[in-house]
């Protein structure tokens, strides 16, 4: 068992009669890559949310490097969140920002660096993605592909500790997709960074992952290796990850 950076201990969560979260404890350890997998509305986003303090939950407890987000105020909360970075689902870059102050938002946002010294940061992380000369060019003209790579160098400006990959792969052809997911493992390994991802897209899953829970009904119903989930006989989790519209997870 490794060191654990991020704990979710019986975690309950309701908008209303809606229940989306029924007792989620989950455990992601330093430099391991956790995917989170689950139908739409399954609660994968609001797991999220609760691990970078955006919710609170109901019931139970949400430890971040050892700290109960809790019993945080806002301002340790502020600091802790210095430790995360986020690739959103559709990039969310701001249209009326350039690249690079896209990708230094953040910098500008949370410290006292001259536009000179947040471009040159910009400058770096944009070429560990692979985006050399872009730094002027605004979002409109940007590919799909682009647009996360660049969201991605944005998550790395502050040198997080905590990547968070919210549905990394949404809206890209395979290719595209197979290229994120590359990526994802390249700043794995040159940064040693712990990641969490939510996805429906098995063929990522499989690929980014050292580890996978299954997110249904509220419950984690299984957690294993990319391995182990592929080949399990839980019957909801065989369910979602061959596609058969065939089992007991509900269709509407």
């Amino acid at each position: 068992m490794g060191e654990p950076v991020i704990q979710l201990l019986d975690v309950y969560k309701s908008f209303g009669d809606n229940h989306v979260l029924r007792g989620v404890t989950l455990t992601i350890e330093r430099g391991e890559t956790m995917v989170i997998i689950g139908g739409s509305g399954s609660g994968k986003s609001v797991i999220l949310k609760h691990i970078i303090g955006l919710m609170k939950p109901d019931r139970g407890r949400i430890v971040v490097a050892g700290q109960d987000l809790s019993s945080l105020k806002e301002r340790a909360l502020d600091e802790l969140r210095k430790k995360f970075g986020m690739l959103f689902q559709y990039a969310a870059l701001f249209d009326s920002l350039a690249v690079w102050e896209n990708v230094g938002f953040s910098l500008r946002q949370k410290t006292h660096m001259t536009d000179d010294e947040i471009r040159r940061i910009a400058t770096e992380k944009l070429a560990m993605v692979g985006l050399r000369g872009v730094e002027d060019r605004m979002p409109a003209d940007l590919s799909g592909g682009m647009k996360k790579r660049v969201g991605l160098a944005r998550a790395l400006a502050m040198e997080p500790e905590i990547l968070l990959y919210d549905e990394p792969t949404t809206g890209l052809d395979p290719i595209m997709a197979d290229a994120i997911n590359e990526l994802i493992l390249e700043m794995k390994r040159r940064l040693q960074v712990t990641g969490v991802a939510i996805t429906h897209d098995m063929t990522s899953a499989y690929k980014i992952a050292d580890r996978i829970a299954m997110l249904y009904q509220g419950r984690i119903q299984a957690t294993g290796t990319p391995d182990e989930i592929k080949n399990s006989s839980n019957p909801i989790v065989r369910q979602f990850v061959t596609g058969s519209s065939v089992g007991p997870i509900m269709t509407v």
